[in-house]
């Protein structure tokens, strides 16, 4: 079995800010602009792909975290998008770092746009990753099964597959070694991710999709930063059409999309994606 350094070796690291001590690990040779990566729904610290760590990390300075209320950082459960943008905030701010690269999956993608937003100046360039804006006109919505799953405390292996991976052969076969290599390096006491926490996270992401769509343009407008915009054709949860959608009103962007991928098409294509964020980020 191969090791995945970072996360076996990275410390769970704390610091202190006004609305928690946020739990964080920090990868890779410091110096440069850091990247901090914005996780997923249902999802902490514990659940970034190790061996895409390792990729990133080999270059450059990557700082994982867990937000307000999740995981392994204490507070009460956040339930706007705005809410975790602040606590994304507060976490930087408190590291004492001036600018940053910011990466966000799925709900991530979500909070990471609503940070840029707030604090242009803090933020250098901004990657979304299977994630939208809003809900743009004529975009398909989440399926009754798909809303079904993400509500479940319990989903097992094969839900998650659903959501993140298409039916099809190659694509589960990819899904399962990410499923593998995430189980090999979880911590035995590894926290998940509270009830009270996730529905807030629901909570916000409905909001945000009931988000007028000329006021999400008006924001995506104001994004001056260069922004890499990537999603999977298949994606069962943010369908592509939203970052179609989203590109069409950015300033100063670019999209890749993956034809036989879906939620987790960074994982799917993990070396591909990790060599586009790489040259993305390039000075």
């Amino acid at each position: 079995m191969t090791t995945y350094t970072p996360v076996n070796a990275a410390e769970t690291l704390h610091v202190d800010a006004p609305s928690a001590q946020f739990a964080y690990r920090r990868l890779g040779p410091r110096g440069g602009v850091p990247l901090v990566l914005v996780h997923r729904f249902r999802a902490t610290l514990d659940w970034w792909d190790p061996e895409f760590l390792d990729i990133l990390a080999a270059e450059r300075d990557v700082i994982l975290f867990d937000n307000i209320g999740i995981g392994y950082t204490g507070g009460d459960a956040l339930v706007t998008v705005d809410g975790f943008a602040a606590g994304t905030l507060e976490f930087i701010e408190a590291l004492g770092l001036t600018e940053v690269d910011l990466l966000g999956w799925s709900f991530g993608g979500v909070v990471a746009q609503a940070v840029t937003l707030t604090r242009p100046d803090l933020v250098r360039k901004l990657i979304v990753a299977g994630s939208g804006s809003g809900l743009a006109p004529n975009m398909p919505t989440m399926s009754e099964r798909v809303l079904g799953i993400m509500a479940k405390p319990d989903a097992d292996l094969d839900d998650m597959l659903y959501l993140f991976y298409p039916e099809t052969e190659g694509a589960r076969n990819r899904g399962l070694e990410h499923f593998n290599k995430v189980a090999a390096t979880l911590p035995v006491d590894a926290p998940a991710v509270s009830e009270a926490a996730a529905m807030g996270q629901l909570q916000a992401i409905a909001a945000a999709l009931s988000t007028p769509w000329e006021q999400v343009i008006a924001g995506l407008q104001s994004i001056g930063q260069p922004v890499l915009y990537a999603n999977g054709m298949h994606d069962v949860m943010i369908h592509a059409f939203a970052s179609y959608s989203a590109v069409e009103h950015l300033p100063s962007a670019k999209l890749v999309l993956y034809s036989d991928a879906g939620h987790a098409f960074l994982f799917q294509h993990l070396e591909e994606f990790t060599a586009e964020v790489k040259s993305f980020l390039a000075d």
